[in-house]
């Protein structure tokens, strides 16, 4: 059996009965930080909040495929990852800052 995780906060509806079914029924092995603890998710939910902001809101997306939002996707990730400059990283995109440490090529 093939089981993937899948993580999220404590919200109720990741606690929903019929969420969990699915869950089991699928074979996703829920994961959730400990209550009061949410360290973990900050760094998602900051990402997931940039990326809406910077790629999806006052754009109009009236007319856009699957593909097409999947090719602009991969170009914001690729940006993020590779030009996008942050001052928690000393003003490095986050592949210079890995390089920078010696942790890519």
């Amino acid at each position: 059996l093939n089981r993937h995780r899948f993580n999220s906060d404590r919200g109720c509806h990741y606690r929903w009965d019929e969420w969990i079914r699915i869950c089991e029924e699928h074979g996703l092995i829920r994961s959730m930080s400990a209550k009061g603890c949410s360290p973990d998710n900050a760094a998602a939910e900051g990402f997931f909040g940039r990326l809406k902001n910077e790629l999806f809101y006052g754009r109009d997306w009236r007319g856009v495929g699957y593909e097409e939002f999947r090719e602009r996707l991969a170009a914001y990730l690729t940006h993020y990852n590779e030009t996008r400059i942050k001052k928690s990283l000393d003003w490095m995109s986050p592949v210079q800052y890995r390089r920078s440490l010696g942790l890519a090529a």
